[in-house]
């Protein structure tokens, strides 16, 4: 069953998917390249074993370039997998090719599924999200799959949403099952955020 969005957080929504929709594909581009090499650096990235990522969709700030930065220094990635329920599977990233179309207009690997719970063996946590206050409050698409998802990852551990500069400290509408996020990952860098 579908969840009921407050209008307020549709609007904010609407219009942030708006504004990425007019973004020129050069400056989703360089957006995707920035971001990959301040989440390189950030030492959260660097020492962290696994990390939990996504394929990011038409329009996102692309992952592709840290997806393959990410294998090349030597980590275990896992990307999810959506379950009929919009609960999130998880399984290992082997690369480009190993990637499948799934609903939604999703690509997800292929491999065998390791279970919702294996985010929460990942040293970092990066996700998708439209938006980000100063709390770290995030918005996403409104199927509620990274809020179930972040209910599973320690406390303490290193989750960072992955925006557009401007789409920081927005106010997000807050409802009792958001999960806050720690960081935020612009081209301008890598934020800690109030959480």
């Amino acid at each position: 069953m579908a969840r009921i969005q407050p209008p307020a957080k549709v609007a904010v929504r609407d219009q942030l998917l708006t504004d990425r929709r007019r973004r020129p594909l050069v400056e989703v581009v360089a957006a995707a390249r920035a971001i990959a090499e301040h989440l390189l650096a950030a030492p959260e990235v660097r020492r962290a074993a696994t990390v939990a990522a996504y394929v990011s969709l038409d329009g996102e700030p692309g992952t592709g370039p840290l997806l393959e930065a990410l294998r090349a220094a030597g980590k275990r990635v896992i990307l999810p997998v959506l379950l009929p329920d919009g609960d999130l599977d998880w399984a290992p990233y082997d690369g480009p090719d190993g990637l499948v179309p799934a609903s939604r207009g999703l690509l997800e690997p292929a491999g065998p599924r390791l279970g919702p719970d294996a985010v929460a063996t990942a040293d970092a946590v990066l996700v998708p999200g439209l938006a980000v206050d100063t709390s770290g409050v995030r918005l996403g698409r409104g199927g509620g799959s990274y809020d179930r998802a972040l209910g599973r990852v320690p406390v303490g551990t290193f989750t960072c949403v992955l925006l557009y500069e401007g789409e920081v400290g927005v106010p997000v509408p807050v409802e009792p099952h958001d999960r806050r996020v720690g960081w935020a990952a612009t081209p301008a860098g890598v934020v800690r955020l109030a959480s």
